[in-house]
């Protein structure tokens, strides 16, 4: 045969084709995929920006001081805006639990589909000759 022609069938080989899309190209796209939702998910839950304002009141409710000094006044104000930050504290913590917890949970989950999608043809295999075992036996 010719030179060519034999470099033409083994640079396309439909099995060597099927090889490095199912072992290279799709599995890079599945990566790209899951970092896609990892990154949705942080953006969603804003979780750099709830820890930038941990601090801050809950809703901007703010209880301003008196004008004149007044005692009682002002030590309603200051615990109202205390409580008002540790509301604002304690739900900015929940939610970033929760976006914490999604996040780990994505990744998890991007690990189990890219491994699955590797060991498709082993099982695939295993589940052809447990078939045929069961056929001849």
């Amino acid at each position: 045969m010719n030179y060519y022609v034999i470099q033409y069938f083994r640079k396309n080989n439909i099995i060597s084709e099927w090889l490095e899309w199912h072992f290279y190209q799709m599995p890079l796209f599945l990566l790209e995929v899951c970092k896609n939702f990892i990154a949705f998910s942080a953006y969603y839950f804003s979780i750099h920006l709830l820890f930038s304002t941990l601090l801050s009141p809950w809703k901007k409710y703010l209880w301003r001081y008196p004008k004149y000094f007044n005692l009682g006044e002002f030590f309603t104000a200051f615990l109202s805006n205390i409580f008002s930050r540790l509301v604002g504290a304690c739900m900015r913590i929940c939610l970033i639990l929760v976006g914490l917890i999604i996040q780990v949970f994505l990744v998890l989950f991007s690990i189990l589909i890219i491994l699955s999608w590797i060991l498709l043809p082993l099982l695939f295999l295993v589940l052809i000759i447990t078939f045929l075992y069961g056929i001849l036996f």
